[in-house]
């Protein structure tokens, strides 16, 4: 692991297995606001505020609606000199469902980029195992468009961006083992990360057993669980447990859940449009948790904050939570 000093914050980096692309952040910043595009207009300018603060690592989805301001506020920086080059940030976007299918998984990218004002992603995720009919983007979506999701062909085309050059490394978003063994049995390219719902009240570890094993990252969605937002709640901020830690340590509760997942060995995604607490977010690398307060955290009971109901059909792929998650639920 090596710690890149970025305005006077060091972020800890973390090489890419199955890529030569530069080294991903450990710390990014989500651009996702439920309802999606609620805060397009400010969008741009708390980008911005956050490439000052030292952020370098930033996601983003075609569904969020969020590419084209953070392409704006990428061109703004660069014009006002508070990065180099474009190479300095660390760019993902996902692939959503509607695009889902062979032949449009290529054009989307093209168009994610386009919104982006950029040449290349540094990362292109699928961004659930599902596909409904193409045209929409929507959430949630009409059961009806659910329709039968080919994951290998899907990750060709995945591939093929690769290797065309206009994303530097490819992954998945919310598989579970069973759906990533699919991935891997035909993949020529491995996925690189896993971006998957990750917090204290649901640690994933049997998935990041896996994961670990076969060289591919996990990035940690809702590390402070999402509250606010459809796919949140607020158990993790309202934990006894983790207040207790926080106010053992003179942190703030974020903090204690950030330090937590960086201590798992996992990339943390964290969506803060208040400057303050943006800050504060980047302040979780020069202190640690001790033995004690980690195997507290590890007794937590665990209870996943969003099982995915929207994707459940029955006649669509997944008819049951488990069928889902198979199982890891």
């Amino acid at each position: 692991m090596e710690l890149s000093t970025i305005a006077g914050q060091s972020i800890p980096t973390f090489p890419l297995y199955s890529t030569d692309e530069k080294a991903i952040p450990l710390l990014g910043f989500g651009t996702a606001e439920y309802p999606f595009g609620a805060s397009i207009h400010t969008l741009k300018e708390t980008i911005l505020e956050a490439i000052k603060l030292g952020y370098r690592h930033f996601d983003t989805a075609a569904i969020y609606l969020s590419e084209q301001p953070l392409g704006e506020a990428i061109s703004d920086a660069l014009r006002l000199g508070l990065i180099k080059s474009r190479d300095e940030l660390f760019i993902t976007s996902k692939l959503w469902c509607s695009d889902a299918h062979h032949d449009f998984v290529l054009p989307a990218l093209k168009k994610t980029l386009q919104n982006l004002k950029l040449e290349y992603l540094n990362l292109f995720l699928i961004h659930w195992p599902l596909s409904l009919k193409p045209g929409k983007y929507e959430f949630p979506f009409q059961k009806e468009d659910i329709v039968p999701f080919d994951p290998k062909s899907v990750w060709e085309a995945m591939e093929e961006c690769q290797g065309l050059g206009l994303t530097k490394s490819i992954g998945v978003s919310n598989f579970s083992c069973k759906k990533l063994e699919t991935i891997l049995s035909t993949a020529k390219i491995p996925p690189a990360v896993n971006q998957v719902e990750m917090n204290p009240l649901w640690q994933q570890k049997k998935l990041r057993k896996f994961c670990e094993e076969k060289g591919i990252l996990v990035e940690a969605y809702s590390p402070l669980g999402a509250k606010g937002t459809a796919w949140g709640t607020n158990r993790v901020m309202e934990c006894e447990v983790l207040k207790e830690i926080a106010q053992a340590k003179g942190k703030s509760l974020a903090q204690v859940c950030l330090r937590w997942a960086h201590e798992q060995g996992v990339c943390a995604l964290v969506k803060s449009f208040n400057k303050e607490r943006m800050k504060q977010n980047l302040d979780i690398f020069d202190w640690k948790l001790t033995a004690d307060e980690s195997h507290k955290i590890s007794q937590l009971p665990q209870c996943k904050g969003f099982p995915g109901a929207a994707f459940l059909s029955d006649d669509g792929p997944y008819k049951s939570v488990e069928e889902l998650w198979d199982g890891e639920i």
